[in-house]
């Protein structure tokens, strides 16, 4: 097998999966920064990443006013439900899952979009609970492995 047959085989039978875009360092958190995370860029050497900000896809500016998970809506700082916005988000990064055949998504922590396992309370005060965002929930629901950027 040729170099050029070889390289387009792995190519291929490379999995992708997709991740927080603000861990490869896209500038599109609430803050208007990235949260660039060497794990992930390593990782991003050998794997196929591809970067998803459920809160862009939901129509949300960049930056934008915080946001956090207060039971079942989804609320800014200033108490605007936001709740429409995230499901429409996370709607669009299954969407993705689905069309690229993704099994696995790497998101970052604590958001109310991607927080896998842990996210802030709703009170704006850093108080963590136990829970998944809206994305994160989204794609575990429809059997998507979701894995915090910390437990890489």
């Amino acid at each position: 097998m040729t170099r050029r047959k070889l390289d387009e085989e792995n190519e291929k039978n490379k999995i992708m999966k997709i991740i927080s875009a603000c861990l490869l360092g896209i500038k599109c958190r609430y803050d208007g920064k990235g949260k660039l995370n060497k794990k992930v860029i390593e990782l991003s050497k050998k794997e196929i990443l591809i970067p998803v900000c459920p809160e862009q896809l939901g129509g949300l500016s960049t930056p934008r006013e915080p946001a956090e998970q207060k039971g079942k809506k989804v609320i800014t700082k200033s108490r605007k439900d936001v709740t429409k916005n995230f499901k429409k988000g996370a709607r669009e990064v299954l969407k993705l899952a689905k069309l690229f055949k993704i099994k696995e998504a790497i998101l970052k922590q604590r958001s109310p979009s991607c927080g896998c396992g842990e996210i802030y309370d709703g009170s704006f005060s850093d108080k963590t609970i136990k829970g998944d965002g809206v994305t994160a929930a989204l794609l575990k629901k429809n059997r998507v492995k979701v894995v915090a950027e910390e437990d890489l």
